[in-house]
C-alpha cells in the first residue's frame, strides 16, 4: 500500500517505526509530509530511509494518515483534500477528531478509519482502539487492523467510546511513567542511590505488567496477594488511600475524556467560522 503521513511527530514515528519492522509497511511505499518543520521532516525520512516531500502531492496514495496534532487539522485540510482520491483510505490518529467532522472538513465521501494508538506502537507495545465508517472495503478493513495489530493489541469499538479509551490507554502510558517518576523521587529523595532506584523501579514495573498479563489474576488480588496485614505494603497502601489516590485517578481520565471531547467541539466551532 502507498502511505502517506501527515505529520513527522512522535505518533507518526511510532507507528513509522513498528509498522516497518513488522514489515506491513514497506521503506519505498512511505512518504512522510509536514506543514512547517523541515528539519524535523528531513530527520524523520533519513532516519527511517522513507521518502519526506513538502508541499503539493498528488493523489496517488492508498492510504493517508493523519498525525500532525489535531489543532493543526484544519490548516491542513487544503493540502489533504489534494491528496486524496475516491479510492483513498483516510487512517486519522487524531484525538477528539469524529470521523463525521473528518469528512466534512475534508469533503470527502470515502472510505475513513479513526484509531488511537499509544506511542509504544514504536516497540510493538501499543494498545489501540479502531473503529471505522462503512464505506471501508473488507481489504481496507483488513489491511487497517493489521497495520495496528502489527504495532500491539487492537480492539475494534464504537466511536462513541473513543475519547474515554484516549483518556485511558491512549495518554495511559504518560501516566504510568509519572508514576515511576515519583517513586523514583520518592526513593531517591529518602536515600537511595538514583542508578539503584531506577534500576529496581524498571525491573519492579516490568515485573507487575508480567504478573498482570499471564497470572490470570484480576489486579486487585495481586495486591491483596502482596499486601499482609499489618506489613510494610499495608502501610504504604494506607497512605496512598488517605491521600485520595483512587479519587484523583478517577478525575484524571475525566479530565481527560473531557478535554478530548473539547478539542473535538473546539475545532467543530473554528470550521463554521
Amino acid at each position: 500500500m502507498k502511505t502517506l503521513f501527515f505529520g513527522a511527530g512522535s505518533m507518526a514515528h511510532a507507528l513509522v517505526s513498528g509498522a516497518i519492522e513488522a514489515k506491513v509497511l514497506e521503506r519505498e511505499n512511505v512518504t512522510i509530509t509536514n506543514r512547517s518543520n523541515k528539519k524535523r521532516l528531513l530527520e524523520f525520512a533519513e532516519h527511517f530511509d522513507v521518502k519526506g516531500v513538502s508541499g503539493h502531492l498528488a493523489p496517488e496514495f492508498d492510504v493517508v494518515i493523519l498525525a500532525m496534532k489535531p489543532k493543526d487539522f484544519h490548516d491542513a485540510a487544503p493540502s489533504i483534500r489534494r491528496s486524496l482520491s475516491s479510492n483513498t483510505l483516510v487512517i486519522s490518529v487524531l484525538a477528539g477528531i469524529s470521523l463525521q467532522h473528518i469528512r466534512e472538513s475534508l469533503a470527502f465521501d470515502g472510505a475513513i478509519a479513526r484509531a488511537m494508538p499509544n506511542t509504544s506502537a514504536s516497540l510493538r507495545k501499543s494498545a489501540t482502539a479502531i473503529t471505522c465508517n462503512e464505506l471501508l472495503t473488507e481489504k481496507q478493513r483488513e489491511w487497517t487492523l493489521e497495520l495496528f495489530r502489527s504495532v500491539g493489541y487492537i480492539a475494534e469499538v464504537q466511536e462513541h467510546q473513543m475519547n474515554l479509551i484516549t483518556a485511558v490507554s491512549g495518554s495511559g502510558p504518560a501516566y504510568i511513567y509519572y508514576v515511576v517518576e515519583l517513586l523514583e523521587k520518592a526513593a531517591i529523595d529518602t536515600g537511595m542511590p538514583e542508578e539503584l532506584a531506577k534500576a529496581l523501579i524498571l525491573q519492579t514495573i516490568s515485573g507487575a505488567a508480567s504478573m498482570l498479563e499471564h497470572s490470570g489474576l484480576e489486579a486487585g488480588m495481586l495486591r491483596k496477594n502482596v499486601t499482609s496485614p499489618g506489613g510494610t505494603t499495608e502501610a504504604g497502601i494506607g497512605i496512598l488511600e488517605e491521600s485520595g489516590i483512587g479519587e484523583a485517578f478517577m478525575k484524571c481520565v475525566d479530565a481527560a475524556r473531557n478535554r478530548a471531547e473539547e478539542m473535538g467541539n473546539e475545532l467543530a466551532i473554528n470550521r463554521m467560522r
